[in-house]
This record gives structure tokens, C-alpha cells and sequence, in this order.
């Protein structure tokens, strides 16, 4: 009965531990661990400053080295896969999805000529994920190229804004409108 007793004590103290620590109210010697610049792998916690882009999976969206999906805020590139949102985008501009299909590749070979295999820096506005879990934000070669705008001044991107994110609306807009009348891009 007793080792039934402190098995059961040792298991509640283990769960309040872990508990207290993914609430933030136990302090894991945080000063030690960032001065010697590592961090306890519990949970994400990653350097958005400078982290390699794994791959692309569309025009707008791609996967980190830690393995979360990036969605490019404020932009909207044709869809290459089959979903709905193709369908709905078929219906909506009166394109045929085999039309729309080959935009799509176009802005991802754009996109991966840009970022894949590069190393970036995020920002991120007032909302960090989407309804999918993915991270919404800006992202930066560490040239400085703003990689959003980029795609959007380059022809391969509508805009797409959804408040509260819409610090660079404005220049997106302003983007956009250049690329249509110059017709870059998609709009050749």
C-alpha cells in the first residue's frame, strides 16, 4: 500500500509540475538557459528572426524547419490543388478550374524561386494563426525583401484582407494596382 501511495504522490507531483510549467507560473531558470542562448524544448519555441523555409506549398503558404505552415497575410494566390476554395474561385471569376490551375503553378514556381531553401525573418499583426493553425504573417528574405509585397508587385497575387491583419493593406493595394496596369505576372 505504501509504494501504491507514493507512486500515486510522485505521479501528482509530476502533472502539477508540468502543469505549472506550459502555464508560465514556474520559472524554469530562464536566465540561464538565454545566457547560454538554448531554450527547454517544451512547446514551440522558435527564432522567427531567422528560420529556413522548408518548402512551398503554394503561392502563398509555406512550411518553416520547425514544421508549422506559414500563411502570407493580405495575399491570395490561385489555387493548384483540388479543394473547394478552387470551385469557389472557378465559380466566382467565371475561369475554368484547369485555367486557374495553371495560374496557381505559376504563382507557386514564383513563390519557391523566392523562398524556398532561404532563410527569412516573420512578422506577425494583431492575429498570429488562422482557423487552420497556420501562422499568418509577413516575411522578409534577409536581403530585406519583403516577400508579400513581392509577389504582389510582381503580378502573382490578388489581395486578400482580413482584419484586424491589415498593416500593409495600403501597400498592397498600391502593389497590386501597379501590377495590373503593367501587367506583370499573371496579368500578362
Amino acid at each position: 500500500m505504501k509504494k501504491v501511495n507514493l507512486l500515486l504522490f510522485l505521479a501528482g507531483t509530476l502533472l502539477l509540475g508540468v502543469s505549472l510549467l506550459y502555464s508560465g507560473d514556474l520559472d524554469v531558470d530562464r536566465k540561464y538557459s538565454e545566457e547560454l542562448n538554448f531554450s527547454i524544448p517544451l512547446g514551440k519555441n522558435y527564432n522567427y528572426t531567422d528560420i529556413l523555409v522548408k518548402r512551398v506549398v503554394d503561392g502563398d503558404t509555406l512550411v518553416l524547419e520547425s514544421g508549422e505552415r506559414v500563411r502570407l497575410i493580405g495575399i491570395d494566390t490561385p489555387e493548384m490543388h483540388e479543394s473547394a476554395k478552387l470551385h469557389r474561385d472557378a465559380k466566382r471569376s467565371k475561369q475554368d478550374i484547369n485555367t486557374i490551375q495553371a495560374l496557381g503553378k505559376e504563382s507557386y514556381e514564383f513563390t519557391k524561386n523566392l523562398v524556398q531553401g532561404k532563410r527569412v525573418s516573420l512578422e506577425f499583426d494583431v492575429d498570429r494563426y488562422d482557423k487552420y493553425k497556420r501562422l499568418l504573417a509577413y516575411v522578409y528574405l534577409k536581403d530585406g525583401t519583403f516577400v508579400n509585397a513581392e509577389i504582389v508587385k510582381q503580378g502573382y497575387a490578388s489581395l486578400l484582407t482580413f482584419p484586424p491583419n491589415v498593416k500593409y493593406a495600403d501597400l498592397f493595394e498600391k502593389l497590386y494596382q501597379e501590377a495590373r496596369e503593367n501587367k506583370r505576372g499573371l496579368w500578362k
